[in-house]
């Protein structure tokens, strides 16, 4: 039972951070419809731009570490505005299939240009930052709670958190806000929105923006539970986070993160048996049964669509 109950912890840790990935995925298909498969390497840069930050603005302490994290959520917010202007915008009323080719494109090079990059490269980086007294730390102070036979990092904790704050806060824009409620009519019917005066380039802009500034924060608490980034270290959690929100019902934002814990439980308790070895293939087994059998998710309603 014990054992059981650790896995169950780390297994929530994990899942937060594809919930706040899967997040990106399922915000952008409720808004345009596709697929944003550049949304995993935003959450690369993510990590690289915290990697790059934390030293400048005290990373190792509570207040730097909120700092940093921030400043990693602000650079992946611009970033994907600057996706969507450049990359996607120009495609707008393009076929899906021209999307999505441009969305894998972008992944590709973003994971390319990070290699080239002499300051990032293509050799693994410790996410560790130097202290004052020449030992290196990681982004905050680390600690390990013990509750009898439980032991649980503090890192764990802070995840668990953070994700919380940031689910709460995005709830809030969604459902509370001028802007949220502009999102939420051009899910509905994007024609009708524009109509009624509403600009869908700023909504777009913004959906974008808001969930590249997740993948960010996913992307330096990945890095923090498990310390070594590299250009490519977006594209397996980036695919399970995908398949999260497909679990979830893809453009359904409580499902997203009910798939992104359901995926990380599953991927630990899976790790502590015989089978650890192909954790990864049941994960995307899972998807393969989704689509086959509940294809709108658990949370999802299937669309009617007129042709």
């Amino acid at each position: 039972m014990t054992e059981l109950l650790q896995q169950l912890i780390n297994g929530l840790s994990l899942g937060a951070i594809y919930a706040l990935i899967a997040l990106g995925y399922t915000m952008v298909y409720g808004v345009l419809r596709f697929i944003n498969f550049a949304h995993s390497d935003v959450f690369m840069v993510g990590a690289y731009a915290g990697y790059f930050l934390g030293p400048k603005l005290g990373a190792g302490s509570i207040g730097g570490g909120v700092l940093t994290l921030a400043g990693a959520m602000a650079v992946c917010a611009v970033l994907g505005v600057v996706i969507e202007k450049l990359a996607y915008r120009p495609l707008r009323g393009r076929s899906n299939l021209t999307v999505l080719i441009t969305a894998i494109g972008v992944s590709l090079l973003l994971q390319n240009t990070g290699q080239k990059i002499k300051a990032v490269g293509a050799n693994p980086r410790a996410f560790q930052f130097p202290g004052p007294d020449g030992m290196t730390r990681g982004l905050f102070p680390e600690t390990q709670l013990h509750f009898r036979s439980l032991t649980i990092s503090s890192n764990q904790v802070i995840v668990l958190v953070v994700a919380v704050v940031l689910l709460a806060a995005l709830w809030w824009i969604v459902h509370r806000t001028r802007i949220g409620t502009a999102m939420r009519a051009m899910s509905f019917n994007a024609t009708a929105s524009s109509l009624v005066g509403i600009n869908n380039d700023a909504v777009i802009s913004f959906t974008f923006a808001l969930g590249s500034a997740l993948a960010g924060a996913g992307g330096v608490l990945y890095a923090m539970n498990y310390p070594s980034i590299d250009p490519l270290m977006g594209t397996l959690p980036g695919l399970k986070a995908f398949v999260a929100a497909v679990l979830g019902g893809i453009g359904n934002l409580p499902g997203a993160a009910l798939g992104g814990l359901l995926i990380g439980l599953v991927e630990t308790l899976v790790s502590g048996t015989r089978v650890s070895t192909y954790r990864d293939a049941i994960a995307f087994a899972i998807l393969i049964l989704i689509l086959m059998f509940r294809p709108a998710g658990l949370l999802g309603k299937l669309r009617v669509e007129k042709v």
